[in-house]
């Protein structure tokens, strides 16, 4: 029989849905070199964590972190909560010697992620950050023909991270639009996955400028008890003031010499969810958007010039990354199986004690860069880097 590896999930909603799915569906479409137990789901409400437990196979629950992380046998640390509660969970966690499976953004600043960082590469603990997108695999597939040399030198990326689902000036006051929580809005929420794409596919980046904009300063105060998946409910007529930006728009400049463009923002009204990316470079380009995740834009200089054109590569065959593990060719893969993808490398990691990325030094860079927009827009500088 395979090792067990027990897990021990923090956090129950939006987060621990996708990641209590994961868990589950990983060893039955993968061979990994151990089996993940749902062990324990943690959160503070008794009742709804033992709703949720009940639903997705958790054995046991408990409601009190530090006694879950203190269970000797408790392997892994699943972090599924919002951002300003990772840097103590997280810190304990590796003090303990679990491995942490940690979603994104890492912290609240540079300065925790640091810390997070070095104690547990003190402690000898695999730390993954869950950037989820990178294992997409039409993402994937664009990193290898990249690497391959197929676009040649990369010139130019630009990005565009888009939402809506915070237009209505009546939609509640959530945690994600108050910076003690959320620290910032979708320069943290949205660019932190944008910034990690283009450390995957292009290069770190050396400068930053960055405007910030808001379009709503005050929204009703929300009920939290009945917010969900991006939605809530107000709790009467009183308002509270938006501490976060609703949108950020960064220029960078790439170590290697390309230059690049973010957008990131919650009022492009009519997309829902849209993450896209171009990248162009000298022999061809590379276009990618969230809501066509199987399909991959290419064009190539090297097609006869009367043939040249985008051509569609619809990322399902056997060979492309993580697809034959699922369904024949031409039969497609959705939101959630990125997350299977990202539970079966970090069992590998911790199993076979090789790396695993992006991690908490990914997730280091990552603040970095978005603490340098934060800085820039209130400046009007560029920040180096």
């Amino acid at each position: 029989m395979k090792k067990q590896l027990n897990i021990g999930i923090i956090g129950y909603k939006f987060m621990g849905r996708a990641h209590s799915n994961a868990w589950l569906k990983a060893p039955l479409f993968f061979d990994i070199p151990a089996n993940p137990v749902l062990k324990v789901a943690c959160g503070r409400q008794l009742e709804s964590v033992s709703d949720f437990a009940q639903k997705w196979g958790w054995e046991e629950t408990e409601t009190d972190w530090r006694q879950l992380i203190e269970r000797p046998d408790i392997d892994v640390i699943d972090i599924a909560l919002p951002q300003n509660l990772h840097y103590e969970i997280a810190l304990a966690a590796a003090k303990a010697g679990k491995h942490i499976f940690c979603e994104k953004p890492l912290s609240m600043s540079s300065r925790q992620a640091e810390e997070m960082l070095k104690v547990c590469e003190d402690n000898k603990v695999v730390h993954y950050l869950n950037h989820n997108y990178r294992r997409v695999p039409a993402v994937a597939h664009a990193k290898k023909m990249i690497e391959d040399g197929k676009i040649g030198r990369i010139f130019h990326w630009r990005c565009c991270y888009q939402q809506d689902w915070i237009v209505d000036p009546e939609f509640p006051l959530t945690w994600q639009l108050k910076k003690e929580v959320a620290q910032a809005g979708p320069q943290w929420d949205l660019n932190s996955h944008a910034v990690d794409l283009a450390h995957f596919l292009v290069g770190d980046i050396s400068t930053v400028s960055c405007l910030t904009s808001n379009f709503i300063t005050e929204r009703p105060i929300a009920n939290e008890n009945s917010s969900g998946n991006l939605s809530a409910e107000a709790l009467g007529s009183e308002k509270g003031e938006v501490t976060v930006e609703d949108a950020a728009l960064m220029m960078v400049r790439f170590k290697n010499g390309a230059v690049g463009s973010f957008e990131a923002t919650r009022f492009a009204t009519g997309r829902k969810n849209r993450l896209s990316f171009e990248i162009y470079g000298s022999k061809g380009s590379l276009v990618f958007d969230m809501e066509k995740m199987n399909e991959l834009q290419y064009f190539s200089l090297a097609d006869p010039e009367g043939d040249q054109g985008f051509r569609t590569i619809l990322v399902t065959e056997s060979g492309h990354p993580y697809v034959g593990n699922w369904w024949p060719a031409g039969h497609i893969i959705g939101y959630e199986h990125a997350f299977v993808h990202a539970v079966v490398d970090f069992v590998k990691a911790v199993e076979e004690k090789t790396p695993i990325s992006p991690d908490f030094s990914d997730g280091l860079k990552i603040m970095q860069v978005l603490e340098a927009g934060l800085k820039s827009s209130k400046s009007g500088q560029q920040i180096l880097l």
